[in-house]
């Protein structure tokens, strides 16, 4: 019997995917370890690889389909002795309602139940049901069409044995295809003279153009707004002169060619060193209890194409500047190009997010659920300060700490940030 090939949870998180492409067709050998396929899930894609030998006989879901709930069937294999006529049979027929007639307006409703009536007969796309007959479309393609007000008996589908995708009835929408339209359309023997379509009424605003929702940027939507819809933050802001890291920085990168130092690499540095100071800011909230973190795992916020993802150093407190240096540029890489593992982005007991690089002076960042704490870093710049009574020229950088208030207290987070200050301000000191 042919081994079912089922969308995978690639991350504890994850309830479904996307399916960005196959990279077995139909007829290929498969072996164990093979890679089958690139999964998008709600922060990276993935490779999916197979675990089983044989003969990729059937794809049930094609590329680019959105939304595919883990454990949903996606593709058969045949093992050894077994050919498409073993196929028969094992492909699942969708057990999905009949079409009805669309529901009266609410002017026209009564409590009266509408007699059981079939609607006359209209001409349909080839692939699309008659009156009265099962429409396969996926759930997800059901639920966009219903929202939109689209009949889905005037979608052609591009699934598998004509299923209605996603994408099927994104396209039918751009296209205006509506319900009301089709029928008067498809049936000019019941209205031989041509209705004019209404001019369609200007929308008031500017010109825009609309960009689908990706995955992560679906995550990042939900995540922030719970975060700051039920988490206590305050912030705390403390201002550090940065002069001696910088000529540090410059010393040490100028003595060797294997790494070259960012001033994040310092402030990885000194905060995985704070946090071990002040263990009692490394920890988050649950319902029953506050969890202190016995590791030192820092999240750093890097920007990719399709929005904010924090690949983690894991023992920031063990590892030297160059490891630090070394290890950021290859996570930011990885981000970008979404190839991070799920353990190198899943986790962290504190977060930076750095903003310096783009000249913004101060900021607060919104703190990443569960963790307790995270550190917006701003840029540096010289501002006159006062040294032993007369007023001088530093190169300050201001960094805001935004603290949940049921993990850690105004005083605990005020002694992080003056043990982060110190390490920042004489940097030799995480040297040691």
């Amino acid at each position: 019997m042919p081994i079912q090939i089922l969308m995978p949870a690639l991350s504890p998180t994850m309830s479904e995917g996307n399916l960005a492409r196959w990279l077995k067709k139909e007829g290929d050998a498969v072996k164990s370890g093979d890679v089958l396929a690139e999964i998008e899930t709600d922060k990276a894609t993935m490779e999916f690889e197979a675990v089983d030998e044989g003969i990729l006989g059937k794809i049930l879901v094609p590329d680019g389909t959105q939304g595919v709930k883990v454990n949903t069937l996606i593709g058969l294999i045949l093992e050894e002795g077994e050919d498409a006529a073993s196929l028969a049979g094992t492909v699942p027929t969708p057990a999905l309602p009949p079409v009805t007639a669309p529901a009266p307006s609410p002017v026209a409703s009564s409590p009266v139940a509408p007699s059981p009536v079939a609607p006359s007969p209209v001409a349909l796309s080839p692939v699309s049901a008659a009156a009265g007959q099962r429409i396969f479309a996926t759930p997800l393609a059901k639920r966009v069409a219903r929202d939109a007000g689209l009949d889905l008996a005037a979608v052609a589908g591009s699934g598998p044995h004509g299923r209605i995708i996603r994408a099927d009835v994104d396209r039918a929408i751009v296209a205006g295809v509506s319900a009301p339209a089709l029928v008067a359309a498809a049936a000019p023997a019941l209205a031989p003279t041509p209705v004019a379509k209404p001019a369609p009424v200007p929308e008031i605003g500017p010109a825009y153009t609309e960009v689908p929702l990706s995955s992560v940027r679906k995550v990042i939507a939900r995540r922030l707004t719970e975060a700051k819809q039920t988490v206590p933050h305050f912030y705390l802001t403390v201002d550090c002169q940065v002069d001696k890291l910088l000529a540090l920085r410059a010393d040490l990168n100028g003595r060797s060619s294997d790494y070259k130092l960012s001033v994040n690499d310092f402030v990885v540095r000194a905060v995985a060193l704070a946090l071990r100071k002040v263990p009692a800011a490394n920890a988050s909230f649950t319902e029953t209890a506050i969890r202190m973190y016995t590791d030192v795992d820092i999240s750093v916020a890097v920007a990719t194409p399709n929005g904010l993802i924090t690949p983690i150093v894991k023992h920031a407190d063990h590892k030297g500047l160059a490891a630090i240096s070394n290890e950021m540029k290859e996570l930011a890489v990885k981000a970008r190009d979404g190839k991070l593992r799920p353990e190198e982005f899943q986790g962290g007991g504190f977060t930076i997010s750095n903003l310096g690089m783009y000249g913004v002076k101060e900021f607060a960042a919104i703190i990443n659920p569960p963790q307790g704490c995270i550190l917006a870093v701003g840029a540096g710049e010289q501002r006159p300060v006062v040294k032993d009574g007369a007023l001088a020229i530093a190169t300050v950088m201001s960094c805001t700490l935004s603290v949940d208030h049921r993990v850690v207290d105004g005083a605990i987070g005020a002694e992080f940030l003056a043990a982060f200050k110190k390490l920042i301000e004489e940097p030799l000191t995480m040297l040691l």
